[in-house]
């Protein structure tokens, strides 16, 4: 992943308090990962970074929707998602993210970027089993979407069984004649 300059939040000349920042992400930002699961996506994220003399608060809420194939039909339907996280910044003697909601930044640093953490924010606010919502309200049933599904897979299967060649009938009958 490279370093995205839309993200990164100088710190160095804001005052003491609280400094708010907005980012639109869509698919564009994904690509940047090498993440390809959304068809697409608008989620607006906003980020507040509270400046103390010793450290930093960043408070993060994203909301929006992400374009995903429902799990039971297979259908593409807009996911609408949201969720926060926070993160608490630190100076120290070298750079350290091992724990997730701690970020030690060394002395000098001027900068912080925060597209990883926008990212994982929004993927793990995706459910990992996703459903249409008419499937929910009652709207899509899922039975006439199975029943058209399993039609096709049949009308494919026939024109496969009807392309195999004989022979293999012959060697099946070896396998059943022990």
């Amino acid at each position: 992943m490279k370093q995205l300059n839309d993200f990164l939040i100088p710190f160095i000349g804001l005052k003491l308090g609280k400094h708010n920042f907005e980012f639109q992400i869509n698919n564009k930002f994904f690509e940047n990962f090498d993440f390809e699961e959304y068809s697409s996506s608008e989620i607006k994220v906003v980020v507040v970074l509270e400046k103390k003399s010793t450290m930093l608060e960043l408070n993060f809420k994203h909301k929006g929707f992400v374009n995903v194939p429902c799990d039971v039909t297979g259908e593409q339907f807009d996911l609408h998602i949201k969720g926060k996280i926070k993160v608490v910044v630190q100076f120290g003697e070298s750079f350290n993210n091992d724990n997730e909601e701690l970020l030690i930044l060394p002395f000098g640093e001027h900068q912080i970027d925060v597209s990883q953490y926008i990212y994982e924010m929004i993927v793990l606010s995706v459910p990992l089993k996703r459903v249409h919502p008419g499937i929910k309200e009652g709207t899509i049933k899922v039975s006439d979407r199975l029943l058209s599904n399993s039609n096709k897979e049949q009308q494919e299967n026939k024109t496969i069984n009807n392309d195999i060649d004989p022979r293999w009938d012959k060697l099946k009958q070896l396998l059943t004649d022990k």
